[in-house]
């Protein structure tokens, strides 16, 4: 190793320090007092809470803001089996509709932080950060249920992007996270832990102009470690548990992978619930097995 590889790695399994999870939590915090104190909202059923890295606790120094959902749960978006509609379920459609919604929203963050601190996206509104808080995106959502025959559900988020009435954004936050904290648990802490080094790997290789590393979404990188079998971590060192799991996603990401009983065709988000190499997804199964090669060969490994 010509780098102390090893060193760097138990660096970069830790979470960040305190005072930047301090500042996260200020975020999270500040938009809460926002959503509370707006009139239009009062009476909602709304939720504020971190999601993505901050929240599974995957993130790494270099992130540089944290992703805030605003969950509306008195209107909800919905999935039905086929041939069932909302009288199926007892259901009647809301008269309070997600551009409203979106709008109440964004007078509420604007009334807190003040216009200049609040850009709306298509998305998610950006607030801007300052010594006490980092930067965040909230987004905006409503409850998405999943419907079963039986009347049961499935409980997720979805949002609809501005100037874009056919497009979804369904999330499943709260399974996500549990599944998270029961891979850590069940692998020693070690799977956030190697999250977290290959995201760092992934931050500085793409420092470096490594092509490969460019665009490699965390979510994805997160997802592909939830789906290495547990037995691949707990080594003695932090660079033989990389090596294996690094192995591991390399033979089962290659495009043409007869030879192996394992494969990545079935593999599915931390939510275990959205396949993660379906033709919907922003990234390509060559994508990630390109990304996994660039890495080992990064780091030197044989």
């Amino acid at each position: 190793m010509s780098r102390d590889w090893e060193s760097l790695f138990s660096s970069w399994a830790k979470p960040p320090g305190q005072t930047e999870q301090e500042r996260c939590t200020n975020a999270e915090s500040a938009i809460k007092k926002a959503i509370a104190a707006s009139d239009q909202l009062r009476g909602k059923d709304v939720r504020v809470f971190a999601q993505g890295s901050y929240r599974n606790n995957t993130n790494v120094r270099q992130d540089s803001d944290v992703d805030i959902a605003v969950v509306c749960y008195s209107t909800f978006f919905h999935e039905y089996p086929e041939g069932a509609d909302d009288h199926t379920f007892g259901n009647f459609p809301s008269n309070y509709s997600y551009q409203t919604y979106k709008n109440d929203v964004e007078q509420a963050l604007v009334q807190y932080f003040g216009r200049k601190s609040v850009t709306r996206g298509k998305k998610a509104f950006d607030i801007k950060e300052n010594t006490y808080r980092v930067e965040a995106d909230a987004s905006p959502f409503f409850e998405h249920r999943d419907y079963f025959a039986n009347g049961n559900y499935r409980s997720g988020v979805e949002l609809r992007p501005d100037n874009d009435d056919y497009a979804r954004v369904i999330n499943w936050p709260d399974q996500h996270y549990e599944n998270g904290v029961q891979k850590n648990n069940d692998t020693g802490r070690g799977f956030k832990s190697i999250v977290r080094i290959l995201k760092s790997l992934c931050n500085e290789m793409n420092e470096a102009k490594i092509i490969q590393a460019r665009d490699v979404p965390s979510f994805l990188i997160e997802s592909m470690v939830w789906n290495v079998p547990n037995d691949y971590f707990g080594k003695q060192t932090w660079y033989d548990e990389v090596r294996a799991c690094l192995a591991f996603l390399y033979n089962n990401t290659r495009p043409y992978n007869d030879c192996l009983q394992t494969d990545c065709k079935d593999w599915v988000e931390v939510n275990a619930i959205k396949y993660l190499f379906h033709s919907s997804q922003k990234w390509t199964r060559q994508q990630a097995h390109n990304f996994i090669d660039a890495t080992w060969n990064y780091i030197g490994l044989e």
